[in-house]
Formats: structure tokens, sequence, C-alpha cells
């Protein structure tokens, strides 16, 4: 089962990820994707105010299977461990933190405009 969870995991996230970087493109999807990219930012502020500056539940959950199916010392940020494990260089946790969240706010500035565009037109 634990293999199961970490394959739809991986999935899972990195398809949330490519959503919430690239959902603001299509107009069909805008809408979605300014709930989906402002959901993702309160967790990084709300949740992490409580949890850790930049929690994701995803990447918790998912390093709970990891460590079931015996992986230690992962890293807090998932994306720092895939590139970690794509490129198999140890990428600086601040550099990867800082690209992610400028992503991550640039998309939700992208999507809020756009959605604010069309209501307009």
């Amino acid at each position: 089962m634990y293999q199961f969870l970490d394959v739809f995991f991986v999935v899972f996230h990195f398809s949330l990820i490519a959503f919430n970087l690239t959902g603001w493109i299509w107009r069909k999807t805008r809408r979605l994707h300014l709930y989906v990219i402002s959901a993702t930012i309160f967790s990084w502020i709300g949740l992490g105010a409580v949890y850790g500056w930049g929690y994701c539940p995803c990447t918790d959950w998912h390093w709970q299977v990891k460590r079931a199916l015996g992986e230690a010392d992962l890293p807090a940020s998932y994306v720092k461990y895939y590139l970690d494990s794509i490129s198999g260089f140890a990428w600086s946790a601040p550099l990867v933190d800082s690209i992610v969240a400028i992503s991550g706010v640039g998309a939700l500035l992208i999507s809020g405009w756009l959605n604010y565009k069309n209501r307009v037109e």
C-alpha cells in the first residue's frame, strides 16, 4: 500500500505544482487556478504559522509514506527533494525555497490579474 501511495503522491504533487505554475495560462482554468494557488499560498503562510513556514499538507503526507518505506533525512521541501534526486546535485534549500516562493507568488499575481481582466471584459 505504501508503494502505491508513494507513486500516487509523486504524480499528484507534481501535477499540483505544474497546475500552480501554469493553470493561469488557459482562460477556462483561470478561476480554478486562482482558488488552487490561493489555497497553496494560504497553506504556506496560514498553516505555516502553525506547522512551519512553507507548510504543505501533501509534502507532510508524502513524507509520512516515505518514512514508512524506510527513507530518512527528508528535507522540508518537496521541490528540493526531487531536484536533488533528479539532478544528483545537492541544491541549496534557501535557493530552492526562494525560487518556489517567487514562482508561487508570481503565479498568484498573474492569476489574480487575469481573473480580474476576465471579469471586466
